[in-house]
């Protein structure tokens, strides 16, 4: 039985992968920076910032999946929170590479979360992974961020990176708030709502991470998004359709979430329309890759 450890396991994208990795027969153990005896899981500590790290966890695993970091939009993106949201991924990387090279010990693969916002606000343009980055605090996080994931390329572990779109799921992330509204019976685009957004389903990304790990021939930068981008009020006017309830589509004008959100309104009012084209040829299929059938599914599965 192989054996798969997870950092960030216990997120919304890292407890969804850890079930379907444990359904398809892997052993699945965390990294934690408070392990507890009465996790689903096995877990190791390990201290990014403090540079501390349970060797064990390395030596025992045949996978490595790196998920951890600081949610782009839990907070007002302060210096002190854009710090944090560089180093919590930075960090990570930087002392699992470090263990690696301390132990000797050579995994099979090592894969690595990465983001779109890499591209920054690219407007009509679609990309692909081999363009450059954007401008912007989302483009400077990232380049640090992959720049510590270039490192472990670098060894002879195969190592994939996967730029995550914006997660669907039901159970978190950014679809969670836009369902607040339906509430109310309305629904809420942003600014103009002509900015695309490359989602995906959840279990198509970590169905994503699933085939990196399994397929030996993938290796370098992939993105991790559907194959159909969609712009933002078409999600917002999907969304009660998807629910079988009637709402009145509304604007968030962008000036407003300038003044509420600062410099974070940047997460929502980026137009990133993000091409699936590479995992595509690399075999992966998609279960949910149309917008209006991936939210019914979501919200008919509540997942």
């Amino acid at each position: 039985m192989a054996k798969v450890l997870i950092a960030g396991g216990t997120g919304l994208i890292g407890s969804r992968l850890s079930l379907l990795l444990t359904e398809k027969g892997y052993q699945v153990s965390h990294l934690s920076r408070n392990p507890k005896s009465d996790s689903p899981y096995p877990a190791y500590h390990w201290d990014p910032a403090k540079g501390v790290m349970d060797e064990n966890a390395i030596v025992e695993s045949d996978y490595i999946i790196n998920l951890a970091g600081a949610g782009i939009a839990d907070a007002r993106w302060t210096d002190a929170r854009k710090k944090l949201i560089i180093n919590s991924r930075v960090q990570g990387n930087h002392l699992l590479l470090k263990t690696l090279q301390e132990t000797g010990h050579s995994p099979k693969a090592f894969i690595s979360g990465a983001a779109i916002g890499y591209y920054g606000d690219r407007g009509e343009q679609e990309v692909w992974e081999e363009d450059g980055p954007g401008i912007g605090f989302l483009s400077e996080s990232c380049i640090q961020w992959e720049k510590s994931i270039q490192a472990i390329m670098q060894t002879d572990i195969r190592t994939v990176a996967i730029r995550i779109g914006l997660v669907l799921s039901t159970q978190g992330g950014a679809l969670e708030k836009m369902l607040l509204p339906l509430y109310a019976l309305t629904s809420t685009y942003f600014g103009n709502g002509q900015q695309w957004y490359s989602w995906v389903h959840i279990d198509d990304l970590c169905r994503q991470f699933i085939f990196a790990l399994e397929n030996k021939e993938m290796s370098g930068i992939y993105n991790g998004v559907s194959p159909h981008p969609a712009r933002n009020k078409t999600i917002a006017q999907q969304l009660p359709k998807a629910k079988g309830v009637p709402a009145v589509i509304l604007p968030a004008p962008a000036l407003a979430l300038r003044v509420a959100m600062g410099e974070m309104a940047d997460a929502v009012l980026t137009s990133t329309k993000v091409s699936a084209d590479k995992i595509l040829a690399a075999g992966f299929k998609f279960e949910h890759p149309e917008l209006t059938e991936a939210l019914k599914h979501l919200l008919k599965e509540g997942m």
